[in-house]
């Protein structure tokens, strides 16, 4: 399915943080977890060959595995499946385990870009999609963690 009615990406003054909302619990109702761990990997291939390749580990296939897996979990949980990330990872505390990262706003918009792409597979309501979409253009904010 296309999508093109997707708010802009946000920018948000260095150090601020945009208010977060969850997605609509119709995104996992109808992606589920296997759609969501779909989108993932499709997103982090994406990033593969971006121009942020290097915040990933792109040169190790087994830890590059583990990223995805951990972010699909963090995803599945968050959007409203089991708790998978909790289980394996801890609590989430992402803007801590972003913390090593050098993450700019500039990383953040390809980071977003590439999800644009990859949400265009996503066999869903445009209104469930967007609301995921919303989300990450929010939470997104929160990881940027170094000025341009």
């Amino acid at each position: 399915m296309k999508f093109s009615n997707f708010a802009p990406i946000i920018e948000v003054p260095f150090g601020q943080r945009a208010e977060v909302k969850r997605p609509l619990p119709e995104f996992y109702a109808t992606v589920g977890e296997a759609g969501i761990r779909a989108l993932v990997d499709r997103h982090y291939e994406l990033l593969k060959e971006s121009p942020i390749q290097s915040l990933f580990p792109t040169e190790d296939p087994e830890e590059f595995a583990a990223a995805k897996k951990h972010a699909a979990d963090f995803f599945i949980q968050f959007c409203g499946g089991p708790q998978y990330f909790n289980q394996s990872r801890g609590a989430p505390r992402m803007v801590g385990r972003h913390a090593p990262f050098r993450i700019t706003p500039y990383a953040r918009r390809i980071w977003l870009e590439m999800y644009l792409i990859a949400l265009q597979d996503v066999e869903a309501s445009e209104a469930a999609v967007s609301s995921f979409w919303d989300y990450l253009n929010t939470f997104s904010t929160w990881m940027v963690n170094t000025p341009e």
